[in-house]
């Protein structure tokens, strides 16, 4: 294996993310039954409001309070509160995806890793510290912080800022969603490992240097 550091997404390619359970949790906390419809109305807003995000069109503060304001409204309940509350349910229900203790400990030592994700900064540290993933990352880049998100070249060439610089031939970015993850990296000059755990087509113009379906299938290739 050439690289020395490897740079990961967080959400469905470390973590399990099952946005519909964290807000039934959330919500039950609230004294309220959280239906499937429901959790289809909030993604009429969320998922267009994610897109505006990475598109750079709003920032993580407007997404967080937008996609919260009619249950606030009902509620009751600031926004602000509702999020909050939202992202300790997830990461009460934050499980590792299936071989990524695994793919962690078998690559802890050999190389160098990080993490570049578009999440929200109160899950992300929680949720390394309460899996015990906190000790395999010398970095942690998250575009709430950032000011960008992925694919925007700038979280890119801020997280490898943040680790020195390294040649980027030495460099591999992996994650599950073509247009954030793999699409950022290529444009950050940096190869590229696409999880695409359900043998999705590529989009166009969006070809990663390498493809797996699973972690353990990830952790034969980096340990070959």
């Amino acid at each position: 294996m050439h690289y020395k550091w490897i740079l990961f997404d967080a959400d469905e390619t470390l973590f399990q993310f099952d946005a519909q359970q964290g807000l039934q949790l959330m919500f039950s906390r609230h004294g309220v039954d959280f239906t499937q419809q429901d959790y289809d109305q909030y993604q009429l807003t969320n998922k267009p409001l994610w897109r505006a995000y990475q598109d750079g069109e709003i920032n993580a503060e407007q997404l967080q309070n937008i996609r919260f304001q009619g249950w606030s409204e009902k509620l009751q309940i600031s926004t602000q509160i509702l999020n909050s509350d939202f992202l300790m349910a997830m990461a009460d229900i934050c499980r590792p995806l299936p071989g990524a203790e695994e793919l962690l400990a078998s690559l802890h030592g050999k190389v160098k890793m990080g993490i570049i994700t578009n999440g929200f900064t109160a899950l992300q540290e929680i949720r390394l510290q309460r899996t015990g993933f906190v000790e395999y990352f010398s970095s942690l880049t998250i575009s709430e912080q950032v000011g960008v998100a992925k694919p925007h070249q700038g979280i890119f060439e801020h997280a490898l800022a943040a680790i020195g610089q390294p040649e980027k031939q030495h460099v591999l970015m992996v994650g599950d969603n073509p247009h954030s993850d793999i699409l950022g990296g290529l444009n950050a000059g940096i190869d590229t490992c696409w999880l695409n755990v359900d043998n999705q087509e590529s989009p166009v113009g969006i070809t990663a240097h390498y493809q797996v379906r699973s972690l353990s299938e990830l952790q034969t290739l980096l340990n070959d």
